[in-house]
């Protein structure tokens, strides 16, 4: 079963009337999304996922998806839509899942995406899979990204886009997934919005990490990790050029807050190279030594129309969030995804996201384990 956006649901009658579950996080785009569903006239029922048992430890003001604030935003927005509403608690399972494997992956040297962690086990596996439960059709939310006869792609607005982060899902779960805002710019879903009278037509989008109160990322790790001094290492002259509490708190490709207490020679400043969890160690170097041309993914994910690639293809890559694309050739072998860049890329950090697509269509994905 695959449901189309798009002219579908913003057609006068489904071509089917689905029993759909909206994903409501009480910002503007799953209040728009729920609402052009629920006219479309599916059988819609809005969700809010209560993500914290103590909704205060998360970030306060609507400046996340973890708020009391938040709840009570959604709310207001399916009484105005006129649809059924509830709350389920995914707090120890986002802790869990998302919050834990945050905390270790930085442990380890990584440097992970908290939003495509939640997008594959909350949102798109725990929910989804009690929402099939419950015998619904399918899940949607509020994602800039166009679902296309079961294929994801890009949103129309390129400063919004968020396939990157959806390109976790497997075919299944785009299946039974609908992303009604794909078509449409996020101005374009405010002024709806508004016109819909939904209260979060002007609330601010969320930024940052949702359930880091502060956004202070290194003192929220220093907390669950604790201090553990340790070595600054030049690459280019093996010396030690200053010290850190924690490499946790660091991040490949990262120039700022090194606090190296030894200037370069030739004055051009350092980036983080390599982070060594066992040692302890963060080695820094010159930009230059940050150009990786081949990436390594573990557990990949293909999720495009084509067969598995097990002799290389020609495509693009997209390594973090809004980033660079990159040309590249690609190919599963043992279980990994192997990348070739067609030019080099910088700052490629282990834990990140490498997203496959062709043109606007999202094609596969795996999670960086190296490069070179």
């Amino acid at each position: 079963m695959t449901h189309s956006t798009g002219e579908s649901i913003g057609a006068d009658r489904p071509a089917r009337r689905l029993r759909v579950l909206a994903a409501m996080s009480g910002g503007v785009d799953s209040a728009v999304a729920a609402a052009r569903i629920a006219e479309a006239g599916h059988d819609v029922t809005g969700v809010h996922l209560a993500l914290s048992s103590n909704p205060q430890s998360y970030r306060t003001g609507a400046r996340g998806c973890c708020t009391l604030e938040d709840a009570r935003d959604a709310r207001r927005a399916a009484d105005v839509i006129g649809i059924p509403f509830y709350v389920w608690d995914m707090a120890e399972r986002f802790h869990r899942d998302v919050v834990e494997d945050f905390v270790s992956e930085y442990a380890a040297g990584r440097t992970p995406n908290p939003c495509l962690r939640c997008n594959e086990k909350i949102k798109f596996e725990a929910v989804l899979d009690r929402a099939l439960a419950l015998d619904f059709d399918a899940v949607a939310t509020g994602h800039h990204a166009r679902l296309v006869d079961g294929v994801l792609r890009r949103s129309v607005d390129e400063g919004k886009d968020q396939s990157y982060v959806l390109g976790v899902l497997t075919r299944e779960q785009l299946a039974h997934a609908i992303f009604p805002l794909g078509d449409s710019t996020k101005a374009q879903v405010r002024a709806e919005a508004a016109r819909r009278g939904l209260s979060v037509a002007d609330k601010p989008d969320s930024h940052d990490i949702c359930f880091i109160a502060d956004g202070d990322t290194q003192a929220f790790l220093a907390e669950r990790l604790g201090a553990a001094d340790g070595p600054i290492v030049d690459a280019m002259t093996g010396q030690v050029v200053g010290k850190h509490q924690g490499a946790y708190g660091f991040t490949i490709g990262q120039r700022k807050g090194l606090h190296i207490d030894q200037p370069t020679a030739d004055g051009r400043p350092r980036y983080v190279l390599s982070i060594e969890p066992v040692s302890n160690t963060v080695t820094v170097g010159p930009r230059a030594s940050l150009q990786v041309r081949t990436i390594v993914g573990e557990r990949p994910v293909w999720n495009g129309p084509q067969a598995e690639p097990y002799e290389p293809i020609a495509c693009t890559v997209q390594l973090r969030a809004h980033g660079e694309v990159y040309g590249c050739r690609a190919q599963l072998s043992g279980g990994e995804l192997h990348i070739e860049l067609d030019t080099p890329a910088t700052g490629v950090a282990p834990g990140q996201g490498a997203v496959l697509y062709d043109g606007d269509m999202v094609i596969g994905s795996a999670t960086i384990a190296s490069a070179a």
